[in-house]
């Protein structure tokens, strides 16, 4: 499954650059924005908190209750029993 894009009204100066630049790599012009942006998109890719992948996966709607976020973060769990008596 092929999909294309058509980009009107490119300033005849950027053609150029990207004709020049895809000749020199070997490529297609349309190859070579496919590899730009790639480039863009994974050097811009935010990363993940801890927290947020933790809702991500294991969230509400996967029947987990998230502790409530104190202060910066989460409320750290204690597993430990508080009164032993």
């Amino acid at each position: 499954m092929s999909t294309s894009i058509t980009v009107r009204d490119i300033d005849p100066g950027d053609k150029s650059w990207l004709r020049r630049e895809a000749r020199k790599f070997g490529v297609s012009m349309e190859e070579l924005v496919r590899r730009l942006i790639h480039e863009k998109r994974t050097k811009t890719e935010r990363r993940l908190k801890p927290s947020e992948a933790f809702a991500r996966h294991f969230g509400e709607e996967h029947g987990v209750e998230l502790p409530p976020p104190v202060g910066r973060g989460y409320k750290p769990l204690s597993f430990s029993r508080e009164e032993e008596e």
